[in-house]
């Protein structure tokens, strides 16, 4: 996975402009596919037929956004210094001096205006971004160009560190776990969804088309197991967490039920996630037409919406496990 994961990662693609991400998932999914089609909203959506009777077989959606956080040119200054806005939740303290590459190339480096204190966090309206322009007529960007974090994928061990892991760390998952599936008795449709970032919408619009029994999303989670965290009991290196409640939804207890039961017939590690800030594709895969079973399957992951998020190598193994389990065998209920 992790050369894979590294390509995922360098790939530039904040919400909306998700085509050249989608190219890359497009070509490893492609042989593993019965069908293959993006909806309007640019989601790719995969689907994989049943290849043994059932006699309930189910229609599953996973879901595993491709976009990522960004920012969004908003005004150019007479010295070519770049004011911005947010695409999605960036946080100031991640964004000052953090490095922004633009869809056309162009890179820059995050300034601030003057503080008085040396700590003080400044408000993104205090912050611009220098592209190494002198003047607003050489400044080789404009009002409404998009950027995101530019950092290079690394290595530290067992765990890995890169930008937009939220949720390229999920694509990949939801990759291997297809890849994995030798047959199903299931419908399923793996869908790798737009804008989730800014408001779950390539999730509901790709679910609203489905129109699935249940849905998953695979997406990260995050921690209590750094110095003066939040007090929530995910840990990276423990295994892949079954979503119980976030801000925006409560799970199924059906859905948790059967991710639970699967880890522990499978003896694949796991942990039960109760996060306390944000939320997923699951979210608007929930309440979609008429209603739909919904969960999620969540990688621990630190560090979220920086340009240095980390994850552990043994929880993505043991996430796409856990899903190929799940799926691969007739749902009970």
């Amino acid at each position: 996975m992790k050369p894979l994961l590294k390509t995922l990662t360098e790939t530039f693609a904040p919400s909306g402009y998700e085509d050249a991400i989608r190219k890359i998932v497009q070509k490893e999914v492609k042989p593993f596919a019965d069908e293959i089609r993006v909806d309007a909203m640019g989601s790719l959506i995969v689907h994989k037929k049943p290849t043994t009777k059932s006699k309930n077989p189910r229609r599953i959606m996973l879901a595993a956004h491709m976009d990522e956080i960004g920012v969004i040119v908003s005004h150019v200054d007479k010295n070519g210094f770049v004011r911005f806005t947010n695409v999605g939740g960036v946080f100031g303290r991640y964004t000052l001096g953090a490095r922004i590459r633009f869809l056309n190339g162009t890179t820059g480096v995050v300034g601030f205006d003057k503080l008085e204190s040396v700590n003080d966090i400044p408000s993104m309206s205090k912050m611009y971004i220098d592209v190494g322009a002198t003047s607003r007529k050489n400044c080789p960007v404009q009002i409404g160009d998009f950027g995101a974090f530019e950092r290079s994928y690394m290595e530290m061990g067992n765990r890995l560190v890169a930008k937009s892991l939220d949720d390229r760390a999920g694509v990949v998952v939801l990759i291997e776990a297809l890849k994995a599936i030798k047959s199903t008795p299931n419908d399923l449709y793996f869908v790798f969804t737009t804008q989730e970032e800014v408001g779950t919408r390539g999730a509901g619009t790709a679910a609203y088309g489905i129109d699935p029994e249940i849905g998953i999303a695979i997406d990260v989670t995050g921690t209590g197991d750094t110095p003066a965290s939040l007090k929530m009991s995910m840990e990276l290196g423990k295994g892949p967490c079954v979503k119980v409640r976030d801000p925006g939804m409560l799970s199924d207890p059906r859905v948790v039920e059967w991710m639970v039961n699967t880890a522990e017939k499978a003896k694949i590690p796991y942990q039960r996630e109760v996060l306390l800030v944000g939320s997923t594709d699951a979210r608007a895969i929930q309440i979609t037409r008429a209603g739909v079973m919904a969960g999620a399957l969540s990688i621990p992951c630190r560090y979220i919406h920086s340009a240095s998020e980390m994850v552990d190598y043994e929880d993505l193994k043991n996430s796409a496990k856990l899903l190929t389990a799940m799926l691969s065998k007739p749902v009970s209920f």
